[in-house]
């Protein structure tokens, strides 16, 4: 289906989305532009170690609640700027873990089990500060009623540990990521790394998947192995060429660090950010309207190449 009509069927205000990539990797970011474009709001969010995507959400209104391990974008803006605004201003509530623990909390519901444990987090005060207070846990079923929960070894100490941290599974409501290719049915193939996508796939209820390419059935299962998402999964595919742009795509392109840069620095004025947002988001239709205001010879620029992989140009400066 399009991209407009899978935002506007399975994205609703005040769902649970989680949101794939990691940092200026693989962002769904046509599906965050769509998203903002349709001016979805009050969105609890996951992630697990993100940059563009989760700012771009954030700067735009659209998001109430925010779970993740780390925010930034690389060189241009080591810590997310719209993010670090909204926690400054009071803007969205927020709740850190621990970047495996993020990785646990999508593998248990990748598992369809309540809670995984852990040693991560152990003798920090990350297990004692919550962003979610209790009472809000018991009025919405959606979320457990701890952040964490240390016990003792049930096991005694048992492999050096004598206490565990279990860490609550996520469940959203909806996945969006990006990947090199798909086909019709929703059979994808992710190259490079996949970080937490496929457990954040396989635990949400909903799932939109946005590639590059759509290739026939017959072309994926020649090398099956190759294949980390099964059609099973998967409720919406959209053709989006450059969906994770301005993120790197493996093999495809890389990040575009022009873009990234001027970004960051509009993100830190509030006007010039506004300005930016009516421009590159809501001024135009779609994402190829965003990246024909970026130009033919940019994307070139950030091309991947095909003897080494990353874009050989870029200046990364």
């Amino acid at each position: 289906m399009t991209l407009e009509e899978a935002i506007s069927s399975y994205i609703s205000d005040g769902c649970h989305l989680s949101i794939g990539g990691f940092t200026v990797n693989r962002n769904p970011m046509a599906a965050i532009y769509e998203i903002m474009r349709q001016r979805k709001k009050n969105l609890h969010c996951y992630a697990h170690s993100n940059g563009t995507a989760v700012d771009e959400l954030i700067g735009g209104g659209c998001v109430a609640r925010l779970e993740i391990a780390f925010g930034g974008k690389g060189k241009a803006a080591p810590a997310c700027v719209r993010f670090k605004f909204a926690m400054q201003r009071g803007e969205i509530l927020f709740e850190d873990y621990t970047n495996y623990q993020m990785s646990l909390r999508f593998h248990a519901g990748a598992m369809g089990v309540p809670f995984i444990s852990t040693l991560s987090g152990l003798n920090t005060d990350m297990l004692e500060k919550w962003g979610f207070s209790k009472e809000m846990r018991v009025e919405d079923p959606k979320l457990p009623d701890k952040k964490v929960e240390v016990i003792d070894n049930p096991f005694g100490d048992w492999a050096g540990a004598a206490k565990v941290v279990l860490v609550p599974a996520i469940n959203p409501d909806v996945a969006v990521i990006h990947v090199q290719k798909a086909d019709k049915y929703g059979t994808c193939r992710i190259e490079g790394l996949n970080f937490a996508d496929i457990d954040q796939v396989k635990a949400s209820k909903n799932v939109i998947v946005t590639c590059e390419e759509i290739v026939d059935t017959a072309e994926l299962r020649k090398h099956p192995e190759y294949n980390q998402i099964p059609f099973i999964h998967v409720s919406a595919v959209v053709h989006v060429p450059h969906g994770a742009y301005p993120s790197a795509c493996c093999n495809y392109y890389d990040y575009d660090p022009i873009y990234l840069k001027q970004q960051s620095t509009f993100a830190k004025d509030n006007k010039l950010y506004k300005e930016y947002l009516e421009t590159f988001v809501y001024g135009v239709k779609d994402h190829k309207g965003l990246l024909n205001l970026v130009g033919k010879e940019q994307l070139k620029i950030i091309a991947a190449s095909k003897r080494t992989g990353p874009a050989p140009a870029p200046d990364r400066r």
